[in-house]
């Protein structure tokens, strides 16, 4: 079986996922059109090479619909001859897409092809592509279907993290992603977004609060409390876990991943075709693995998949040096450092999407890129990427660098 190497890692600069952001006036095609740009012209790609690109997409409808992989390919004056597909697993699709363009690599059908994703959450709204899980009985009966955010105050509940814990660890996320920034270890994958005229858009992560403390957090009302309660889903929540007497309510606004637009690319190839673009391999992918996990709890799908890739490379947790968990909820990533008994050291040590957003298509291809800068940076060696999935699945990735 072939290798899979990193050979380029790029992502959009996340802006506010509302109207007034400032990627509000960018389509999905352009975001993803930019990502892949980005990736040919840095590298001065031949992009005849290119045998796909896949990308994904959690929303795929209206602009980003039709397969948007393939339009942003063309877009991107990546040739006719560039097939694209757009993939879909929740909240892993970018990660997925990367996993996917790799296996094609390993498996010798592909020499080179780019994975990432693309959400503009500002333009295309969160859950406007539907589904049966959340309004189908048949479905929504037997998952134990919740609010993600619901989900995540269980989480918190059945394993004793307190309002102060996830508040916290959001004023943690906000200081590394500013001290980040400040330091710039964004600036190798950050590529900044144009209009038609070439005048920058967005060059920096607009979501931000480097200011926020635990007295301004403490202000908020939890903000899943009233659907749980009035909703009726804690009852849902004790039932699925009746060692739960109670859901405690504790994430907000300020301690729950942001609402963003971006997009994100990463060059996948085997070496021969490292060779023919004349760029030196960045991180070798050494393994990766998905898994089901409980529909109820639903976000801790990245402990047990976890897991499952550790033991699929062989490795155990202490031979991983730093750790992507995205951050969709405070709780998700402090039951990850519970369930392996870790610190904070080497668990996204740049920050994540709670300061920096979560443009769900994108972010696992986002985080990867993190990872690998990070890794450069440091002269570290093994980084794990991984996020929690709607419906209770995992997703993770293990490089190594080169």
């Amino acid at each position: 079986m072939a290798n899979a190497y990193v050979y380029d890692a790029v992502r959009t600069p996340r802006g506010r996922g509302k109207q007034d952001g400032s990627l509000h006036e960018v389509s999905s095609l352009r975001l993803a059109e930019t990502a892949l740009r980005a990736i040919k012209d840095r590298n001065e790609l031949d992009t005849r090479l290119v045998d796909d690109v896949i990308l994904g997409c959690v929303d795929p409808i209206g602009e980003a619909g039709g397969d948007i992989a393939r339009a942003a390919a063309l877009t991107a004056d990546y040739g006719n001859h560039v097939p694209g597909v757009q993939i879909n697993r929740f909240c892993a699709s970018g990660l997925d897409a990367i996993n996917f363009a790799s296996a094609q690599v390993m498996s010798g059908q592909h020499d080179l092809a780019v994975g990432g994703g693309v959400e503009s959450m500002s333009r295309v709204g969160i859950a406007s592509s539907g589904g049966a899980w959340p309004v189908d009985p048949a479905i929504a009966i037997k998952s134990y279907f919740m609010p993600q955010g619901v989900s995540a105050d269980l989480i918190a509940t059945k394993y004793g993290f307190s309002r102060t814990d996830v508040d916290a660890y959001a004023v943690q996320s906000q200081q590394r992603a500013a001290a980040a920034w400040k330091d710039s270890r964004f600036k190798n994958s950050v590529v900044p977004v144009k209009d038609v005229n070439g005048i920058t858009i967005l060059d920096h992560d607009e979501h931000m609060r480097p200011s926020t403390d635990m007295q301004s957090l403490a202000s908020l009302k939890a903000s899943f409390q009233m659907m749980g309660e009035m909703g009726g889903f804690d009852a849902v929540a004790v039932q699925a876990h009746p060692d739960v007497e109670f859901v405690e309510h504790v994430h907000h606004a300020g301690n729950s991943s942001g609402i963003v637009d971006g997009a994100a690319a990463v060059l996948i190839g085997n070496e021969e075709s490292g060779q023919k673009i004349g760029r030196k391999p960045r991180a070798r992918i050494r393994a990766f693995a998905n898994i089901g996990s409980d529909p109820a709890l639903m976000l801790t799908g990245p402990v047990d998949v976890t897991k499952k890739v550790l033991k699929r490379a062989g490795m155990e947790i202490d031979d991983i040096d730093l750790i992507e968990v995205n951050e969709a909820f405070a709780a998700v990533v402090l039951r990850f450092q519970q369930a392996f008994d870790l610190d904070s050291s080497k668990v996204n040590v740049n920050g994540g999407a709670i300061a920096l957003g979560h443009p769900l298509g994108a972010t696992g291809a986002m985080i990867l890129g993190t990872a690998l800068d990070e890794l450069e940076r440091t002269g570290k060696s093994t980084a794990l990427i991984t996020l929690c999935i709607g419906a209770g699945m995992g997703t993770a990735t293990i490089i190594e660098r080169v």
